[in-house]
């Protein structure tokens, strides 16, 4: 029987794509309207550079300025086997955001098994329609907070949330050690430029759309600390900038019959064979 997961690897993907590197972000309140049907942002992404750190930057500037969108995912990840044997697995994964308080993930793994994650301002929440169980949590202050909780407070590594911070381009630089460009190349039919970098922990690729939208289209990460250095590959597709956008989207409502869980570091640790009496 192969394992599926390697443990944090596990941890990271169950739930989806809700952390990795994160920033400080000022509490802000709920609000959401209602619904409407937004009209594609007008930021500005500045003439188009030639040079790796400038076509990463802009990048991460013209992603983090856009309000609202929606992106569709197919990833996959490697799983180190006893043997050393590497197995991949994969997903598919819708995200909507809308800055501040807004982000919905539905994930479906290889296997059919899917998850969601909703914030909405107030609470995040992980549900697992497999299982019809949930768990929720209450974290007020945006999307850029609730990253940063579940990355500092309930112990979750996630690949790419790094992308849904207002912070990424501060992360970015900060993070990456070494950048080079590879190559101009396309990404079905898009021109795209490929640019490799280096951090402590994690070397990764990233295909940027050549133009005036210069949006990611393909990221690999490599874990070079991991025992057999295993790979994450996400390919992105079906960009929208002017997503159809309903407040219900972000708020979570109970399946009949769901159970609601804790999350596992909200779980007291009991030591084996200590006694409840903190005097003996």
């Amino acid at each position: 029987m192969y394992k599926t997961l390697q443990p944090g690897i596990r941890n990271a993907l169950c739930v989806a794509i809700l952390s990795t590197f994160v920033g400080c972000a000022e509490q802000q309140t709920v609000n959401h309207p209602s619904s409407w049907a937004s009209q594609e942002p007008t930021v500005q992404a500045g003439p188009e550079p030639t040079d790796a750190n400038g076509i990463l930057s802009r990048m991460a500037n013209y992603l983090a300025k856009t309000p609202v969108f929606a992106v569709n995912l197919n990833d996959s990840y490697d799983t180190v086997q006893a043997s050393g044997e590497k197995i991949e697995f994969s997903a598919t994964r819708k995200v909507v955001v809308s800055r501040p308080n807004g982000l919905r993930v539905e994930r479906e793994a290889s296997d059919g098994e899917k998850q969601m994650v909703l914030y909405d301002g107030k609470d995040i929440t992980i549900f697992s329609p497999s299982d019809n169980v949930y768990a929720q949590t209450a974290k007020p202050g945006g999307i850029d907070e609730a990253v940063k909780y579940f990355l500092k407070d309930l112990n979750m590594r996630l690949p790419l949330a790094v992308l849904l911070v207002s912070q990424l381009p501060a992360e970015l630089e900060r993070r990456t050690q070494s950048l080079d460009y590879v190559e101009k190349t396309t990404i079905h039919g898009q021109a795209a430029h490929h640019l490799a970098a280096r951090t402590e922990t994690v070397d990764y690729q990233v295909w940027i759309a050549e133009g005036p939208k210069p949006l990611p289209l393909r990221v690999v990460l490599t874990y070079k600390l991991e025992e057999g250095q295993p790979q994450f590959r996400a390919q992105f597709s079906d960009w929208n900038l002017a997503p159809q956008i309903d407040s219900t989207q972000f708020v979570f409502t109970p399946a009949e019959g769901a159970k609601k869980i804790a999350f596992l570091a909200q779980v007291p640790s009991i030591v084996p064979g200590a006694s409840e009496n903190p005097e003996h």
